[in-house]
């Protein structure tokens, strides 16, 4: 498959958060699973999804986003050993429009399946397609079904139609309520040349909205990789996506992270900016079955 090998997968952030728990050795493991090829497993993997989670800095402010792309399945297509093409999918005012319109932007990206708990991540640089974008692909590789909620099935509601985004500075008490019940999230993060988008998932509560301005989480046991920790070691800015799996509601926040490593890992998110979209995406899920290895929130 092309494997990168560790030393290519880490740079120094990531090196410095596994050195500081003591997992390298681990991490060194898990990273020759990473490589650049995508198998005919992987290919048929994107191919079945409705959704794809894109993360990427803004090229006109810098700021850092994760977004949703939607299609009817198959918008997802690897079109050769290294390269996937994604048939459009974003609204025209999603935060990274004028990112993925934009070749050579480090990108990365997160097929997650909830009805077979199973997900998959491929970075690498946007590039011009026929319609929507491509990705020339740096890493491809899985993660464990862990903290990931079972929904057994989805439907298309095709008349469902997106409100007016709304932009705020801060959280409004809805949306606090919202990210306080979610179950999952998705964390894009950037380094020096690349980008990549992470799940984190728990029971509704796991996230904690310390004020407005603040959002806070646990961070759980998972591939010690720690690619995401790593990235927001070296560069704090991020992108927080929210969604309700009924409605299509979509809250998307970019701002910056820090990791405190106390007793508890917790990562703290501050909120530069906050997009809603009611109704962003066409899909209905079916209720979630929580996942056995969900921590107790309130701990």
């Amino acid at each position: 498959m092309g494997a990168v090998g560790a030393v290519g997968v880490y740079h120094a952030g990531s090196r410095a958060v596994q050195d500081r728990v003591g997992v390298r050795e681990q991490a060194d493991h898990v990273g020759r699973s990473v490589g650049r090829g995508i198998r005919e497993v992987a290919a048929a993997f994107l191919e079945l999804q409705p959704l794809l989670v894109a993360g990427a800095a803004d090229p006109s402010t810098g700021r850092v986003w994760a977004s949703p792309l939607t299609g009817a399945p198959g918008f997802v297509r690897a079109t050769g050993p290294h390269r996937v093409s994604v048939a459009g999918g974003w609204l025209s005012s999603d935060p990274l429009a004028i990112a993925f319109t934009t070749p050579g932007t480090p990108v990365g990206t997160i097929a997650l399946d909830p009805r077979t708990r199973r997900r998959m991540r491929l970075n690498g640089r946007l590039g011009p397609a026929t319609r929507g974008f491509a990705i020339e692909a740096d890493q491809v590789f899985s993660n464990c079904p862990k903290y990931l909620q079972k929904r057994e099935s989805y439907e298309v509601v095709a008349d469902r139609r997106p409100d007016e985004s709304r932009r705020t500075a801060e959280l409004t008490d809805q949306q606090a309520e919202f990210v306080s019940r979610a179950d999952t999230f998705f964390l894009a993060s950037v380094h020096g040349g690349g980008a990549d988008v992470s799940h984190r998932g728990g029971n509704p509560g796991f996230v904690r909205v310390d004020a407005p301005g603040e959002l806070s989480w646990r961070d759980y046991p998972g591939n010690s990789m720690f690619l995401t920790l790593g990235n927001l070691a070296a560069d704090p800015r991020a992108g927080l996506l929210f969604l309700d799996w009924t409605t299509g509601t979509t809250l998307q926040l970019t701002g910056e992270a820090s990791t405190g490593f106390g007793e508890d890992r917790r990562v703290r998110f501050t909120v530069r900016e906050a997009v809603e979209t009611p109704a962003a995406l066409p899909l209905r899920w079916s209720a979630p079955q929580y996942s056995p290895a969900n921590p107790d929130p309130a701990h």
